[in-house]
């Protein structure tokens, strides 16, 4: 039996993990979801004072509440900077693998925006700012790739998202997240343009020093923004390659 964490990217919560979380745990596995302060069922917590580093005590504080030992710790879009923090934070042997779904991979010192386009900063900003809770609203699930039954489902669930979490930069040493395995899973049809950055990025011998374990991969699916709805079955079968 593997244990798992399932973490979800901005606007989303714990919900958007449930098909494949119900599948591996019909598999004879250990599998949680966390949902971000603000989020999700927690969307009335929302605050200004929600920032990178709570989101970051969510998912350290379910690792330690779930006894979550040997963890498969699978973080989509947005997560990939908490996946990153974990992974450099906590003790050798709590991670067995680091999944980025889609995911930010940052280096030291960037931020969640770091790599966005100017228009889309502003317009995030600019949004937070007129808010009392400084947020910003979740887009059109259209540009994830979703139609049908999935795009209504979550576009119905989608929540603002903690304006602070954006713009606030991640110090962490490579060579300790380098420690943890890791998987990409780059989402192809349609490719999400504030991800783009990171496909060349992980190809790169270069990028952390070319520290990709043995056991790490890239691997390809030609589906949009969420294969955890679009691919659910694929998204899953990936997952339990990885409890071998």
């Amino acid at each position: 039996m593997a244990n798992y964490l399932l973490v979800h990217g901005a606007w989303g919560g714990a919900w958007y993990w449930r098909p494949v979380q119900l599948a591996l745990i019909r598999a004879g596995h250990n599998a949680h979801a966390v949902t971000l302060t603000g989020l999700g069922e927690r969307a009335h917590l929302l605050s200004p004072a929600i920032t990178l580093e709570t989101h970051i005590a969510d998912v350290r504080g379910a690792l330690a509440a779930e006894e979550l030992h040997d963890c498969i710790l699978v973080a989509h879009s947005y997560a990939g900077m908490l996946g990153t923090a974990v992974a450099d934070r906590e003790p050798p042997g709590a991670l067995r693998h680091l999944v980025y779904v889609d995911a930010v991979v940052p280096r030291p010192g960037e931020s969640w925006s770091s790599t966005h386009g100017h228009a889309t900063r502003q317009a995030r900003l600019q949004a937070a700012a007129a808010t009392p809770d400084f947020s910003f609203p979740p887009p059109d699930p259209a540009v994830f790739g979703l139609r049908d039954a999935d795009y209504e489902w979550v576009r119905r669930r989608q929540t603002p998202h903690p304006g602070h979490t954006y713009e606030a930069t991640l110090d962490f040493d490579p060579g300790r997240v380098a420690r943890v395995p890791r998987t990409f899973i780059d989402c192809t049809r349609p490719a999400l343009a504030t991800i783009d950055a990171m496909r060349p990025r992980v190809r790169d011998p270069r990028f952390w020093d070319g520290a990709w374990l043995p056991g790490s991969r890239i691997v390809e699916l030609a589906t949009g923004h969420d294969p955890m709805l679009s691919e659910r079955a694929a998204m899953t079968q990936l997952l339990l390659e990885l409890a071998d």
